[in-house]
């Protein structure tokens, strides 16, 4: 079975059809909604909005843990998460997709590992490539569709939110490597990390960060909304043809 942690976008995929919702018990909590499960193609498909129903639950609040552990008790074998960024570099594009290579992780006070020494001893595992290298292959593999620019490689800047960030901590990111920033990418990486999950980013962006380009003297919301239902209907797309070559 294959996960997909995002947005409500997944429905709008073509030929994708919801069996059932299920509302997993976890040692950690509740998860941040019902699990939608159906199929694509003749594949399992597990579906699970990140900030819950009607997207009330903010980026450092979301309940991670649970999350990843609900996904593999219902059997999912790998993750593909969507996670709406902004563009630090000048050359990456709203509406364009990124498919991130590596992370820094600016967040705190986060329930970041299943290893606390409280239910689990304490196990450090290696994240020195934080993304699935083969559903990473798979991901850039299958970028050639129309209209779609995508970005195969990238360093996402993972901070705490809710509030937006201000163009000297862009420049920061910027001079510590990264192309795009967002608030959701950690601890979701590591969680699955820690559980031997293959999992992997597929970044839609937004806008521009803040201090760059268009966002040079501030981020409208209204130039995000604008372009939403643009980068929902290119993930919906792209989702389509890599959950059907998943396993080919």
């Amino acid at each position: 079975m294959i996960g997909v942690i995002g947005g409500t976008g997944l429905r709008k995929i073509d030929g994708l059809n919801i069996t059932r919702e299920e509302l997993v018990d976890t040692p950690y909590g509740d998860p941040s909604d019902k699990i939608l499960v159906g199929k694509l193609d003749g594949r399992d498909v597990a579906f699970l909005a990140r900030h819950g129903e009607g997207h009330t639950i903010p980026p450092h609040l979301i309940n991670y843990r649970a999350n990843i552990y609900a996904l593999e008790t219902l059997g999912v074998k790998a993750i593909f998460s969507i996670a709406t960024v902004g563009s630090i570099s000048n050359t990456i594009k709203p509406v364009s997709i990124v498919l991130p290579h590596q992370i820094i992780d600016y967040t705190y006070g986060r329930d970041h590992t299943f290893f606390d020494g409280t239910r689990d001893p304490v196990s450090h595992i290696d994240f020195t490539n934080p993304y699935d290298s083969q559903l990473r292959k798979l991901l850039c593999n299958n970028t050639s569709l129309e209209n779609i620019n995508f970005v195969t490689e990238g360093i996402y800047a993972a901070v705490q939110g809710p509030r937006l960030e201000t163009a000297a901590e862009i420049d920061k990111y910027e001079k510590d490597g990264a192309s795009i920033v967002g608030m959701t990418g950690m601890p979701e990486a590591s969680l699955a990390k820690e559980l031997n999950l293959p999992y992997a980013a597929i970044c839609p962006v937004a806008n521009f960060a803040a201090g760059r380009m268009s966002s040079k003297d501030g981020i409208t919301f209204e130039e995000i909304n604008s372009q939403s239902e643009m980068m929902s209907i290119n993930v919906s797309k792209y989702l389509k043809v890599v959950i059907e070559a998943y396993g080919n």
